[in-house]
């Protein structure tokens, strides 16, 4: 008997242990921020509140939560997403990603926004993929963050400053890489 309970214990702590392989626990949400009225991050209870209600698990330790049809400085219908860490969102988010189903080049127009309003922009890549025009504010908590080179769907990210994670560049030290010269050229006012 004493076999057959070592063999079973044995047993169980591989199979917890194999389950948990790759296990951490999931985050502290981050702070919430909005900016415009759009979440950038936080909980799942900020996204709720904001729109993003038709919530979904990409995979066993995500949760993707969408909004259709959003509009957002005169231009959309827009898609919108913020992914969340954990299976039930409890981990938070920590950027807002928007982008059209039909129109790669129509989150250029939010871009544009940005632009008029005095925001700064550089360049990250090396012009093959990945490759990022990011829009940046003194004092502001959010960088905007817009892909140049992609695969699917053309993306804008709104991400709150401390996450490091993603490509960073500075403003006026940066080349424009090709794939942004063949895109419509942004909007310019002078001033």
């Amino acid at each position: 008997m004493r076999q057959v309970r070592r063999r079973y214990s044995h047993s169980l702590s591989l199979t917890v242990a194999i389950l948990c392989t790759g296990c951490e626990p999931v985050r502290t949400p981050p702070p919430t921020i909005f900016f415009d009225g759009l979440p950038v991050s936080g909980r799942l209870i900020d996204a709720q509140r904001a729109g993003f209600n038709e919530c979904y698990n990409s995979d066993a330790i995500h949760m993707r939560c969408r909004r259709h049809g959003m509009m957002i400085y005169n231009g959309g219908p827009y898609e919108a997403a913020v992914d969340l860490e954990g299976s039930r969102g409890e981990g938070g988010f920590d950027e807002l990603v928007i982008w059209h189903d039909r129109d790669n080049y129509a989150v250029y127009r939010i871009a544009e926004t940005f632009e008029r309003a005095g925001w700064k922009s550089c360049y990250t890549g090396d012009d093959r993929y990945g490759d990022q025009i990011i829009y940046t504010r003194s004092g502001r908590l959010v960088r905007i963050s817009m892909d140049m080179s992609y695969y699917m769907k053309r993306r804008i990210r709104f991400l709150p400053d401390w996450n490091r994670r993603e490509s960073r560049c500075v403003p006026d030290q940066s080349v424009a890489p090709a794939a942004h010269r063949t895109a419509p050229p942004p909007v310019r006012t002078e001033g």
